[in-house]
């Protein structure tokens, strides 16, 4: 297990007429991970102003409950999501573990690492 937070930024391009079901779709992924994943620290979904391009900031404790929301994700809203939208692109922030570097590797993630700065 690591000890680091991860967390992600994952965007997508919203397909033609997908907005209000993507709207709905986001709602219940949230509704998910709130309610069942004690590991996902935020998960936020912001649509641009004209509805083409949306992204989600997912922070989780550490690798296993990154791991235990892709799971559920999978399982539940991948399939979903993808006919609303077509990804573009994911950055990742933290010290991913192995298995978690290995079951987002399909999304073609950059990895950041920290170069200065603080957070108050």
């Amino acid at each position: 297990m690591s000890g680091s937070d991860i967390s992600w930024v994952f965007s997508v391009t919203v397909k033609e007429g997908a907005q209000d079901k993507l709207k709905a779709l986001i709602g219940k992924m949230a509704d998910q991970a709130k309610s069942s994943e004690p590991g996902t620290l935020g998960y936020e979904w912001s649509i641009s102003d004209d509805g083409t391009h949306a992204q989600v900031h997912e922070h989780y404790r550490d690798s296993d409950a990154a791991l235990t929301h892709l799971s559920s994700f999978n399982a539940n809203f991948a399939g979903p999501l993808m006919e609303l939208v077509t990804p573009t692109g994911m950055v990742v922030f933290g010290d991913p573990d192995a298995a978690l570097k290995e079951a987002i590797e399909g999304a073609k993630p950059v990895y950041m690492k920290p170069a200065g700065g603080f957070v108050r």
